[in-house]
């Protein structure tokens, strides 16, 4: 047992802080101490005290009990207190105070309820005023001229736009960015903190008078936001000038000299020397991808006209099985500039006004021409630079993946028959449709993307599925399984990670070519 000595020690106050002590705390969850709300936290040093107070310290605890009276504790004078408070107390006072006090909670609560309901409406006006700001009547691209001469006024409003909802695109800039409605902001979730830094980082970019082409790629290469596409791609394949006040002449000219060709040759394309050329595109176009979009006849018709035209006005290579596969991706990104839905591939595309058509074809062609002059030897006679990509594909993966290599090699499997349809249809029939958007992104910020770096892709892609090419022993077996890899669940993720190990086989073996050589 301790002493009364060691008791009294023990209740000594100490002005040391003890750990565990409660502090207040201030930051972004615990907001700073406001004496008004938490009045009875106030030290009483604050304000002139109305009791005497005693200015000998408590310093022990029979002190302190001794210094203490308890209101409880009255003994025997507890009848005569209640007596005399009945006495004093008016039955009348009491009901009406009581009533009083009930009448203003009720008025409380109206007055709480009343002033949630008009936030909830402002709230509401508010979300309304934002998704007709974002999407009201852009459906259609204004023209260079429009969106250089916007008023002031006008780009005022769409920045208190921008300052409400970060997930929404400043409508005012940059020009040929302006009439993007791709009102994902009523469709899809509201964008990330990163996805809304990037795309404020492409908007930027794009709305000075003349575009950082090689600041472009860089931003580029991880992806481009779905907002700033069109025009990306339109910029990075060489299509638009970098100089803004030279876009709107060169949609227009550009646009006039396709139709021009459209007017010159698609007439011919029943021809003796051209039937067996349109009738080649007529039989490939329902075997593209998306199913649901190339049904429709319009959709048809306007493949039928780009890939005549291109084989008519390159007669070295004509058309080849696999070129159809190539306009797909231009003519799904550019009619994002135009409609609200998520998904492409269920949008009616005939409803779409003529004209904004007529556009969509038009910017389709030439950036598929830009894409094609880079990679024309792969469909040329004999088709020899997918000959030479392919037995570079070999050398390549037998040195970054012996195993593999070795395995592929026993049971007599060929890389021509598998690697070929990946060099002549730049993996389209391999991933997804968005897979390949985002791949084509990367493509357009490389140096030789689509003939150089898609080779690292290939092998990457190929190493990607080691451990069920490893599993397969069987010829067949092993073939049907590299035609039909199970990507259909794929997205930008798994897009981002084939990339990033692409441009790893590159980093190594670009600078150095004899690594190819065993």
């Amino acid at each position: 047992m301790a002493s009364d000595g060691g008791r009294k020690q023990f209740w000594k106050r100490s002005g040391a802080k003890v750990p565990g002590s409660i502090q207040h705390v201030y930051g972004a969850q615990h907001p700073p101490f406001d004496p008004l709300l938490h009045g009875t936290l106030v030290k009483p040093g604050s304000k002139p005290p109305t009791t005497p107070v005693k200015l000998k310290k408590v310093s022990t605890f029979q002190e302190f009990e001794s210094n203490t009276s308890d209101a409880w504790d009255l003994g025997d004078d507890d009848d005569e207190l209640l007596a005399i408070a009945a006495e004093n107390l008016n039955t009348e006072v009491v009901m009406e105070t009581a009533h009083k006090v009930i009448e203003n909670h009720s008025k409380l609560q109206e007055q709480h309820k009343f002033q949630e309901e008009h936030l909830q409406e402002e709230k509401q006006v508010e979300s309304v005023e934002l998704t007709s700001t974002a999407c009201g009547d852009n459906r259609l691209v204004k023209s260079i001229s429009e969106g250089h001469t916007s008023s002031s006024s006008d780009n005022a409003s769409e920045n208190t736009s921008m300052q409400r909802s970060q997930s929404l695109p400043q409508t005012s800039t940059p020009p040929l960015v302006s009439g993007m409605a791709d009102c994902n902001a009523s469709v899809t979730p509201a964008l990330t903190e990163r996805e809304a830094s990037r795309l404020d980082k492409f908007k930027l970019l794009l709305a000075g008078p003349n575009t950082d082409l090689e600041e472009l790629r860089k931003l580029s290469w991880s992806g481009i936001p779905k907002r700033v596409r069109p025009i990306a791609w339109k910029l990075l394949s060489g299509y638009l000038p970098a100089n803004v006040d030279r876009r709107e002449s060169t949609l227009q000219r550009k646009r006039k000299e396709y139709f021009a060709f459209v007017e010159q040759y698609y007439d011919s394309r029943n021809d003796e020397n051209h039937q067996d050329t349109y009738r080649q595109i007529h039989i490939d176009i329902p075997r593209m991808s998306p199913e649901v979009l190339r049904l429709q006849p319009k959709v048809t018709e306007i493949f039928e006209r780009i890939l005549f035209i291109w084989a008519i006005r390159h007669p070295a290579s004509g058309y080849v099985q696999g070129i159809n596969d190539l306009a797909t991706p231009f003519f799904v990104v550019f009619i994002c500039e135009y409609i609200e839905e998520e998904e492409v591939e269920n949008f009616d595309v005939s409803s779409l006004p003529e004209e904004v058509l007529q556009n969509i074809e038009a910017d389709s062609y030439w950036c598929m021409s830009k894409l094609l002059d880079g990679i024309q030897d792969n469909y040329t006679f004999a088709q020899p630079g997918i000959q030479k990509k392919v037995k570079m594909l070999e050398e390549l993966v037998s040195r970054i993946d012996e195993q593999v290599h070795r395995h592929l090699d026993l049971h007599e499997v060929k890389y021509l028959q598998f690697a070929f349809r990946w060099m002549n249809n730049l993996l389209m029939r391999e991933v997804p449709l968005r897979c390949t958007i985002r791949l084509w992104d990367t493509y357009q910020s490389e140096p030789e993307g689509f003939s150089h770096f898609h080779l690292y892709v290939c092998a990457a892609f190929l190493v990607r599925w080691r451990k069920e090419i490893l599993e397969e022993k069987d010829f067949q077996e092993l073939l049907i399984f590299l035609q039909n890899l199970p990507t259909v669940h794929w997205g930008n993720e798994e897009i981002s990670v084939l990339l990033a190990e692409a441009y790893r086989l590159k980093f190594a073996f670009a600078d150095a070519p004899n690594h190819y050589k065993k």
